[in-house]
């Protein structure tokens, strides 16, 4: 594929979510990525730059890249984390950039009793979707058409952390937690880079849930998937931090992509299954 003009950088390039954008973009895009670990496979890479958001300069980075687009899927520190987003948008809100930011279902986590919508109210109770609250709202103060707020539901993929501790549990023979009241909705890491693609080649921006369209139990979900890793009969944890139903769930409503971007839960468990 010829690749086009636009120099594309992804903050948290070697991580799960991070490297399955890079082999989405990359044939199509002058893509460039981040690593922090001193892994071989990416020091050799000229399109990757080794970047310790708790160490380094963010705007050293971006001058050297001079990208068009950002992806923003960093991991880790928290206090490290707000303060790479402070500098990154101070950056953005001079330059001609527009930023993806991966967001998380977590930023609704207070609200249990019903799905949400792109612009509910966001209200977390855990650490994690505060954080995410945190840098959604920075990005909330740029100029509209320079941000793009991505928020996901559970990611899962052949090599996804979720997986690979399935796998590991039911290799152990060790219990693997469900949670039988909690409602969600799913995505797979390749659907997701697909609906990235699209929303770079069409100059996206805005709030999007990208999760699936329809809902499921977590315990269902893990079960089906499960009998498709394994011929053994897993043991269960089950667990339940509510005696009602909880729901954690992204759902498009106000900004719907085409119709082949959207995904039903039971594509995410076949993509699973093919790998």
């Amino acid at each position: 594929m010829e690749q086009t003009g636009k120099r594309i950088l992804i903050l948290g390039g070697s991580g799960f979510l991070g490297n399955a954008l890079y082999k989405e973009l990359c044939n199509y895009y002058n893509t460039f990525g981040t690593y922090c670990s001193a892994r071989r496979s990416f020091e050799g890479n000229g399109q990757f730059f080794r970047y310790d958001m708790r160490e380094d300069d963010i705007h050293r980075l971006l001058q050297e890249v001079k990208p068009d687009v950002v992806i923003s899927a960093l991991r880790g520190d928290f206090a490290a984390q707000v303060q790479a987003h402070v500098h990154l948008t101070e950056f953005i809100s001079r330059k001609r950039i527009r930023l993806f930011f991966l967001s998380s279902a977590n930023v609704f986590d207070a609200y249990s009793k019903y799905p949400s919508y792109e612009y509910d109210k966001t209200l977390s109770e855990s650490i994690y979707g505060r954080l995410k609250i945190r840098i959604e709202n920075m990005l909330l103060r740029l100029p509209a058409r320079k941000s793009a707020i991505l928020r996901l539901p559970m990611v899962f993929g052949n090599t996804s952390p979720r997986i690979k501790e399935i796998k590991e549990a039911l290799h152990q023979e060790q219990p693997i937690e469900v949670f039988p009241n909690l409602v969600m909705n799913v995505t797979s890491d390749d659907k997701l880079a697909q609906q990235v693609h699209y929303m770079i080649n069409r100059n996206k921006s805005g709030i999007y849930h990208l999760g699936s369209k329809d809902l499921v139990h977590h315990d269902d979900f893990i079960r089906e998937i499960t009998t498709h890793l394994s011929p053994k009969h897993p043991v269960f944890k089950r667990v339940y931090t509510t005696n009602e139903e909880r729901y954690l769930a992204v759902l498009p409503k106000a900004q719907m992509l085409p119709k082949n971007l959207q995904l039903e839960y039971q594509e995410v468990i076949d993509n699973l299954i093919k790998q």
